[in-house]
């Protein structure tokens, strides 16, 4: 990602507080899926001043800004991740809620084919599996 998400809100004229800049910051350097809870918990360890409030706002406004997306992995809670990461496919574990991101050549493919023999033009996708892990004893 050339331009990290701070620059990216200023180059759209967010005004960057300090408080928005760490949650940025916190957003930018998380590899996971955090929800409000997990982004308030990081942005604290930084900056004990910022309220949970500052960053629900603060998510809600790079979300409408286009620069967040919002995940629904199905355990009731929203999550986020910057919209400018690479594509990738989540599986969720149902018994840890682990998110697991992968890539798959042959499920991109598949859905091009798909949607051009539906008679479309592919602009965009997202792909969740959820699963359960296999027994040692399973075979499929």
């Amino acid at each position: 990602m050339a331009r990290n998400l701070i620059a990216r809100c200023e180059a759209r004229g967010l005004r960057m507080t300090d408080q928005r800049r760490t949650i940025a910051r916190v957003i930018d350097e998380s590899e996971d899926h955090p929800d409000v809870e997990e982004l308030y918990n990081r942005a604290t360890g930084r900056d004990p001043g910022i309220s949970l409030a500052t960053v629900y706002r603060t998510v809600k406004l790079l979300q409408e800004a286009g620069l967040l997306d919002k995940r629904d992995f199905g355990d009731g809670r929203a999550r986020y991740e910057d919209a400018r990461r690479a594509h990738h496919d989540h599986l969720i574990d149902l018994e840890t809620g682990d998110v697991i991101e992968f890539v798959d050549s042959e499920i991109e493919a598949l859905q091009e084919r798909i949607a051009r023999r539906l008679g479309y033009r592919l602009t965009g996708h997202r792909l969740e599996l959820y699963g359960i892990p296999l027994d040692e004893k399973d075979d499929t």
